[in-house]
């Protein structure tokens, strides 16, 4: 049976960090995923992880922040028992704008992985819909920051897959060697759920969970991850996920 986890990103409007893992374990999660934020007080998250009997298997770290202090960012997944280290994003402003940059940037993560690396953990990147756009030469940027044999792992979002006009199947078999976790993301019908930017819980939107996670399945990834980008309620969707996540 698989073991779902929680994106605490989710939750980043409601709190405090003590009543979110609770509420997370009771709705029947074993383990949560980590963003930036968390980091600032180790303490405390170690503290609340262990009161709930939850475990911490993946991480977003910043890729500055990775740069910059490779071995600090090694000293906080290895506290908190992570096995996984992944770069959640690239802004708008940062984004190449051709091939040649998006390869130079697979050869920049590759650079920044190979001390996570080499500390035994796992190093991955984390799609949104922007990798998907056709470059003048038709390409596609998530295929140049993947193309070297650079040992970069695979966090896929299959939401923002479907966002970028692309089938979530055709990518999970694409890339099923280098996959590591997804996120399962729902996106609701046309004009519904505006007010939580046109997200949906799992199972209760568009997205062909039946398919897709038959071919998730048939991958080597390790980990499931339920996210929202802007629940107006999280306990009703941690809930309603897990509820739908276990059909599937």
């Amino acid at each position: 049976m698989t073991d779902f986890s929680y994106q605490l990103y989710s939750s980043r409007k409601f709190g405090p960090l003590e009543a979110t893992l609770e509420m997370v374990a009771k709705c029947g999660y074993k383990q949560v995923e980590a963003y930036g934020g968390l980091y600032e007080d180790l303490y405390r998250l170690e503290k609340a992880l262990a009161s709930n009997r939850l475990s911490m298997p993946t991480g977003h770290f910043d890729l500055a922040l990775i740069e910059k202090a490779p071995n600090g960012v090694i000293e906080i997944a290895k506290r908190l028992g992570m096995t996984a280290v992944i770069v959640p994003y690239l802004n708008p402003e940062d984004r190449p704008c051709d091939a040649n940059g998006w390869a130079k940037f697979g050869g920049r993560l590759s650079e920044a992985g190979k001390p996570i690396l080499d500390a035994g953990l796992i190093f991955g990147w984390h799609n949104h819909d922007f990798e998907f756009n056709t470059l003048e030469g038709g390409e596609k940027p998530l295929d140049l920051i993947l193309q070297s044999e650079n040992d970069l792992s695979l966090e896929l979002d299959l939401a923002w897959i479907a966002v970028g006009e692309e089938s979530p199947v055709e990518w999970v078999k694409k890339y099923a060697s280098k996959l590591v976790s997804v996120h399962l993301k729902d996106i609701a019908p046309k004009g519904e759920c505006l007010s939580e930017d046109g997200w949906a819980d799992i199972g209760h939107g568009t997205m062909n969970w039946a398919e897709t996670m038959d071919a998730v399945r048939k991958t080597k990834c390790i980990y499931f991850v339920m996210e929202h980008d802007n629940p107006s309620d999280d306990v009703r969707f941690a809930q309603r996920s897990i509820a739908a996540a276990k059909k599937f």
